[in-house]
């Protein structure tokens, strides 16, 4: 089972594409982000990060699409473009076929640390040794991706 996960941003989308191997052991095949110029129209900001997932999904072939839930207590106008940029990545993981899983920042911290107030740096940390990588990936979105993947691979008993 290939799980992508993403973080979604519209000025740095994470994203992070990971398999569950038969006998349940997490296998990274690659991460990254997704930027977009914050001089540019938001239609066209959308568009990119839409071709760059047709992109990845193309390449990876991941079956199912893991993406966080969006958490704003402040800024409404950036969750109303965040929230068009996770509507994006969510139709366009649909229109490949992809079943889509969505978690709250919550779910996705209580997975990976078992506790739901979990720091960014406790994330990286338990990002890296999950993933048995040499490193914490960069940037942040980046992690959050990884850990909303290990989530969906932790908590859905049809990729078990």
């Amino acid at each position: 089972m290939v799980i992508l996960g993403v973080d979604p941003g519209i000025a740095r989308t994470g994203w992070g594409i990971i398999e569950k191997t038969q006998n349940s052991k997490l296998k990274t095949q690659n991460f990254g982000c997704i930027e977009t110029k914050a001089g540019l129209p938001i239609e066209r900001r959308l568009q990119i990060i839409r071709e760059e997932l047709v992109r990845i999904i193309k390449k990876y072939k991941p079956n199912s699409l893991a993406v966080e839930e969006l958490f704003f207590n402040t800024n409404a106008k950036t969750a109303l473009i965040v929230g068009q940029a996770r509507g994006v990545m969510i139709v366009t993981a649909a229109e490949l076929g992809l079943e889509v899983f969505s978690y709250t920042p919550l779910q996705v911290k209580t997975a990976i640390t078992g506790y739901g107030r979990a720091e960014k740096d406790q994330m990286g940390k338990m990002v890296k040794m999950l993933l048995g990588l040499d490193s914490i990936p960069k940037p942040d979105d980046t992690v959050d991706a990884l850990a909303c993947a290990i989530t969906c691979a932790f908590s859905n008993k049809q990729l078990r």
